[in-house]
């Protein structure tokens, strides 16, 4: 509920508060004090465009600060999802400076006018003639009818089953393109995998490849270098080792006048015995090495092979290429695991979709219960409102498939007079007829569904005398449930006031005010007789005055 509103240099204000009653607060005043001035402000509030030819004074900015008690509203999830800090007594707050900006704060947090919007959506609903109000809208009309049927425990429970159904069919939908994604590739991927597992693949193999085909390439001169240096070392006449060994021989002679010379001598032993080894595997490597066609053949068309591949794939080495062919095989098991998966999501569907239907069904009973009731208090109450011939349908129809909130389509259709064909509300309804329903279906759901404070602007514009009366009644019994606020001209209404404002403009040294004051009992009385006659009221309109009071 809203506890007060604060307004500061905006149009003809130059600052005033507003204290709102629990219950019912009238608001009333001449034509032209300022009562529209104040919904303008509350407007801000609620998220509506500044501009800067609103300011009382132009060197200095406006601010309208409403305080709000939202202990019921159950909006602590909505405050931590905009990391806003969370007060029982909420600020929200307005600036417009000289220059045209406009700021927007909720409990000192800055904060967009989006979300201005979402919060004090849920905090005030503002009725006004001619405005768009939620009675249009056919989901709201549905909500209406569900907390007349007390279904919001099967509509929670038929929701989280929905939630889970719906989830489940845009999974379906993405499994089922993949399927048909999979088997427009699965035969491309089949011979992709089938080439490269065919072509047994082996890390490193490249290499050793490459290595030996060069060496098969290049065997003659391999051959004939390894054998002349086999010659060189160890098989000619003046051979290495032959000198070699001719030296040792020499120095085997004084081996023993030159012992010190021992162990040098043993050195050039092993040395030559080496050279020798050497000379050994130049002549295997010799013999071992032939030029060979057929393997080399082999072996490049082995090359050419992995060469293609790579090129194919895009890639540089083997190893690359086994990692293509482990995720083309992946892919492929992927692909034979969907139709498995396909299954066991259609399966949970049609178990949902049959649950879904009966809790649809259970809905649709108990709502079709509520609107022959629904219907004849509406038309009692709006023939109280001087519309005796106005009639409410509530039409409800199946869809061709499940909605979020049943099976049922709901809309309001409105006749106004005897004989008028029932249209929808938003297509026939005037302003006047419009804010006299709205009051009467209001007031039936009052007790079954969470409303915002509810604010009227001229709901009683048209009527008078004993249907002002009942009009003011019905709001009173309204406000014993919701905080009700009405700006009235209407002497009846005003009558039912919990706390009656006053809304007046003062001249203050050639400048005009909006002013506004809570009325005492005694002005209250000679506010609503002069409402009643004339400034100042006769005695018999004092007399009636209090005679709508003590009706209370």
């Amino acid at each position: 509920m809203i506890k007060s509103l604060h307004i500061s240099n905006y149009a003809i204000i130059q600052e005033l508060e507003i204290q709102f009653s629990k219950g019912l607060t009238i608001m009333t005043g001449e034509t032209g004090a300022g009562k529209s001035i104040v919904l303008g402000a509350l407007g801000l509030i609620m998220g509506k465009r500044a501009d800067t030819k609103s300011l009382f004074r132009e060197d200095r900015k406006c601010i309208v600060e409403a305080i709000f008690d939202i202990t019921e509203y159950d909006l602590q999830e909505f405050f931590e999802e905009h990391d806003i800090d969370f007060e029982e007594e909420t600020v929200i707050r307005r600036e417009i400076t000289p220059s045209g900006k406009s700021r927007a704060f909720v409990n000192d947090t800055p904060v967009n006018l989006k979300l201005v919007q979402q919060l004090s959506g849920s905090l005030v609903d503002l009725h006004q003639q001619f405005d768009t109000m939620d009675i249009h809208d056919v989901s709201f009309q549905l909500r209406m009818v569900d907390a007349l049927a007390d279904n919001g425990k099967i509509l929670d429970n038929y929701k989280q089953v929905f939630r889970t159904y719906r989830q489940n069919q845009i999974t379906l939908s993405k499994l089922l393109r993949q399927s048909e994604q999979a088997t427009k590739e699965s035969d491309f991927l089949s011979f992709q995998l089938n080439e490269l597992s065919e072509a047994s693949l082996e890390e490193g193999e490249q290499s050793k490849i490459e290595a030996a085909l060069s060496k098969l390439n290049n065997a003659e001169a391999i051959k004939k270098k390894f054998s002349a240096s086999f010659q060189a070392l160890n098989e000619n006449e003046h051979s290495v080792v032959n000198q070699l060994n001719a030296i040792i021989l020499s120095l085997n002679q004084i081996r023993k006048q030159h012992p010190e010379l021992e162990e040098v001598i043993s050195k050039f032993e092993g040395l030559t015995l080496e050279i020798e080894e050497v000379a050994n595997e130049f002549e295997h490597i010799a013999n071992d090495t032939e030029y060979n066609p057929e393997q080399i053949e082999e072996f490049q068309s082995r090359l050419d092979l992995l060469y293609r591949l790579q090129h194919k794939h895009q890639v540089t080495d083997i190893a690359q290429l086994i990692s293509i062919q482990e995720s083309i095989a992946q892919k492929l098991d992927s692909y034979a695991d969907l139709s498995e998966e396909i299954a066991s999501i259609e399966k949970a569907i049609l178990q949902q979709e049959k649950e879904l239907y009966a809790i649809a069904e259970t809905l649709s009973e108990r709502r079709k219960q509520v609107i022959e009731p629904f219907q004849k208090k509406v038309h009692k109450l709006l023939g109280q409102l001087s519309m005796q011939h106005a009639r409410i349908k509530v039409d409800i129809h199946e869809s061709d498939g499940l909605l979020a909130t049943g099976k049922d389509i709901v809309e309001f259709l409105f006749a106004p007079n005897k004989g008028s064909r029932f249209l929808s509300i938003k297509d026939v309804a005037s302003g006047g007829e419009l804010s006299r329903l709205t009051l009467c279906v209001k007031s039936l759901v009052a007790s079954s569904i969470p409303l915002p404070t509810l604010i009227f602007d001229e709901i009683d514009s048209g009527v008078s005398g004993d249907v002002a009366l009942k009009m003011g009644k019905i709001l009173s019994k309204l406000s014993r449930e919701h905080q009700v606020a009405v700006i009235t001209h209407s002497p009846q209404v005003a009558s039912k006031a919990d706390v009656h404002y006053f809304i007046y403009k003062k001249v203050i040294q050639d400048n005009t005010y909006t002013k506004v004051r809570q009325l005492s009992e005694e002005e209250r009385i000679k506010a609503i007789a002069t409402m009643l006659s004339q400034s100042p009221p006769s005695d018999h309109a004092i007399a009636n005055a209090k005679e709508l009071l003590a009706l209370n």
